[in-house]
């Protein structure tokens, strides 16, 4: 077993961070042949994704997302942070990501890149715990 983490600054809502590259280095480096590559955020407004890496596919993820759950609909928690659209969100979507480990490569569709989704409402500095098991 691996930990590593993974550490970067994001722009705030709703910025995409294209981590794929990333998570298959620290897997080669495991010299794990065979088992699962766990990618998790440790906070409340953070999640975790597959979805294709193309442009106007994101712009409509960031639309769906808006549309899904608009910021200022009349949320309790906005009394405290004004930022419950962001935790909604992200219970949504989820804080982690399980993938196949397979001949030493993380195994994903042709076209299915890992992304880290920062859902609160400012910039952040964010930190990633990738987890490998295996043989």
């Amino acid at each position: 077993m691996l930990t590593e983490e993974l550490r970067f600054s994001t722009r705030g809502e709703i910025d995409l961070v294209d981590i794929t590259r990333d998570i298959e280095e620290i897997v080669e480096k495991s010299e794990i042949k065979n088992g699962q590559v766990l990618v998790f955020v440790p906070g409340a407004t953070g999640a975790i994704v597959t979805i294709e890496h193309e442009n106007d596919l994101l712009e409509d993820f960031k639309r769906v997302l808006r549309e899904l759950v608009p910021k200022g609909a009349g949320y309790k928690h906005d009394i405290i942070d004004n930022n419950a659209h962001s935790h909604l969100r992200a219970s949504l979507l989820g804080s982690s990501l399980v993938l196949p480990i397979v001949d030493g490569k993380v195994v994903r569709g042709l076209w299915q890149q890992i992304f880290f989704v920062e859902l609160d409402v400012r910039p952040r500095r964010r930190r990633l715990v990738v987890q490998i098991m295996g043989d």
